[in-house]
């Protein structure tokens, strides 16, 4: 799964471990997110949405969605 978090963090000049306190993650949750390692749990995309004050599509996007998108265009 693509993702923004690591962009969104920098914006907002947070380190890993900031964002992993306002998520109440541990900041290898967050590192591991960033680098598409590990997925979050739905709960956990809703938690960085409203943090951010995005939709969880605009910061999380499934490969799958990605590729069909590219064909389309």
């Amino acid at each position: 799964m693509k993702n923004r978090l690591k962009v969104l963090r920098a914006e907002r000049d947070w380190t890993q471990a900031q964002l992993a306190s306002e998520l109440d993650v541990s900041r290898q949750t967050v590192n591991a997110i960033e680098k598409g390692k590990f997925d979050p749990s739905l709960p956990l995309a809703f938690k960085a949405a409203r943090l951010f004050g995005l939709s969880i599509e605009d910061i999380f996007q499934d490969e799958a969605d990605i590729q069909t998108r590219l064909r389309i265009d």
